[in-house]
């Protein structure tokens, strides 16, 4: 144990220089767990960068609306490479303890990104909504330069909101245990450590939860209620239907995303075993980053036919380098 005294309050604070990683210690057949993450792992990095090259590629697909998926892509690849890599190196090749400081640098990288996966999936929601109750004006409303910098702003909120979190884990004393009850730096098992006063992290544990996933579902439930309205208000059945096709996909990342979220912390209190809660919860932050551009590539239209069209040119080229 390290300590840091702190002369203006009077206090010393206890820094461990290890936390343990307890996680997936305790659960039968882990070896397999570890490789079906694996396997999650290199199709969201594999997806994800083919999302990321597809949009990047296509100048039709330098809109608003891929701004915000391509923002997601990048979210999603950077939670994927923050959490399975070191969960893989913590677990499976045994390296559970970690250096205070590198644990809450961990912590600060997997909400960073965390956030951000809710607040882009908002930020598309805001483009569908001013794209169908405005279709006028969405070309002026919601532009490239807007986008840019909706998504910039989002960026750094969400890095203050996590530093935030890091400042109060600072000021804890850590003289009980070093065990963390979880499978990476966990913000609820880290500062329920704490030996002195953790009031403030147990507020920032409420809080959080609110302003970064709650909120942003309430404002995505919003903007659909909206849509609705706006639909209701299209006489033609094949222009209503039109219009709704725009929102499948969203509609799917957002169930795909808030659904457990809401599972897990509404069953939190029924769910007794430990194990249990540790592999629902990793489950719910990786699979995401899987299947979003699946999701994509399979329910957007614009996506596909870009596919298809960067596919057909890469043959006419091979087949022209060939003759």
């Amino acid at each position: 144990m390290s300590s840091l005294n702190s002369t203006s309050l009077n206090t010393t604070i206890v820094r461990p220089e290890f936390f343990f990683i307890s996680g997936f210690s305790d659960i039968p057949h882990t070896k397999y767990y570890y490789v079906f993450l694996c396997f999650i792992y290199i199709l969201s990095e594999l997806g994800n960068t083919f999302v990321m090259f597809v949009i990047y590629a296509d100048h039709c697909l330098h809109s608003p609306k891929y701004i915000a998926v391509f923002n997601l892509a990048v979210s999603d690849l950077c939670v994927s490479t923050a959490l399975v890599p070191p969960l893989i190196d913590t677990f499976l090749f045994k390296s559970q303890l970690i250096s205070y400081e590198a644990c809450l640098t961990h912590l600060f990288f997997v909400f960073w990104f965390l956030f951000m996966q809710s607040f882009t999936l908002t930020v598309m929601s805001y483009d569908r909504c001013v794209a169908i109750c405005f279709p006028l004006r969405y070309n002026e409303i919601v532009t490239n330069k807007s986008m840019l910098v909706i998504t910039t702003i989002l960026w750094i909120i969400a890095g203050l909101a996590d530093l935030i979190l890091i400042v109060f884990i600072n000021r804890l004393s850590f003289c009980k245990s070093i065990v963390i009850k979880s499978f990476f730096c966990d913000h609820g098992p880290m500062f329920r450590l704490a030996c002195n006063d953790n009031t403030p992290s147990f507020v920032m544990s409420w809080s959080h939860p609110v302003s970064i996933f709650w909120l942003p579902l309430l404002f995505i439930i919003g903007t659909y209620i909206c849509i609705a309205r706006a639909l209701l208000k299209i006489a033609s059945a094949s222009e209503r239907l039109k219009a709704m096709k725009t929102c499948t996909s969203h509609l799917i990342l957002v169930g795909v995303y808030y659904i457990p979220i809401c599972i897990i912390h509404g069953a939190i209190g029924s769910i007794v075993n430990h194990n249990i809660r540790i592999v629902n919860t990793s489950l719910a932050m990786v699979l995401p980053p899987m299947l979003n551009p699946i999701i994509y590539s399979l329910k957007t239209e614009e996506f596909t036919e870009s596919i298809k069209k960067q596919y057909r040119r890469k043959k006419i080229h091979i087949t022209v380098m060939n003759n």
